[in-house]
């Protein structure tokens, strides 16, 4: 049976690399999957999707307005049956994009695994994770860790002297150095500016 899988994590813990194993996987055994990337994170160029270890594909680019369900579709109708669906960023899906991925699961019987954050880093959910945690049927955290030794399930936005940013646009594409995985105690801590944090995770040059 089918099933719309959501993977979720704070930033830095491998989200894309597992994305492009999986993928890597299904081609292995000859199985044809299509990997989704949103049209605004365009860090590796439009089209492609690159893990900070070096890892590298092609992608199918979207936009907030673009019908995931008739993309679908119409790629099988092009290309013959489609083994999976895998979603990088999935925290920038629209509510309409994760109810039409359900039905790319539910109609046509196909996979879908969504990679993503599940809040950005004011500590509140994106739009698409927020449905997916409502209506994925598997939900499945990859875990990292914090500075502090407990594990990370947040993500705070640093200034150059690395102190908090409280305030700003949802999203904020590249400067992944900016943003560190912490603890929710840490989040707190920092939030409240009592002292700042090391930018600990630098950006990995592309190979």
């Amino acid at each position: 049976m089918a099933k719309l899988y959501f993977y979720y994590s704070a930033m830095n813990a491998g989200k894309t690399t597992t994305l492009l194993q999986s993928a890597h996987n299904y081609r292995e055994r000859g199985m044809r999957v299509a990997i989704l990337t949103p049209r605004l994170d365009d860090r590796a160029g439009s089209g492609r999707v690159a893990s900070r270890i070096g890892l590298q594909s092609d992608a199918v680019a979207f936009g907030h307005g673009d019908d995931l369900q008739h993309w679908a579709e119409r790629d099988v109708a092009a290309h013959g049956r489609l083994h999976c669906v895998l979603v990088d960023e999935a925290q920038f899906l629209t509510r309409a994009q994760v109810w039409q991925l359900t039905e790319v699961v539910d109609a046509l019987g196909v996979p879908v695994l969504c990679y993503g954050l599940r809040t950005d880093f004011r500590g509140e959910l994106f739009e698409g994770s927020q449905y997916l945690l409502a209506w994925a049927d598997e939900l499945s955290e990859i875990k990292t860790i914090c500075h502090s030794g407990r594990k990370a399930i947040m993500t705070v936005r640093v200034d150059d002297n690395g102190l908090a940013v409280q305030a700003g646009p949802q999203v904020e594409i590249g400067g992944n150095e900016r943003y560190v995985s912490v603890s929710r105690a840490e989040f707190k801590r920092i939030m409240r500016g009592e002292g700042g944090i090391e930018q600990l995770q630098p950006d990995l040059p592309l190979t």
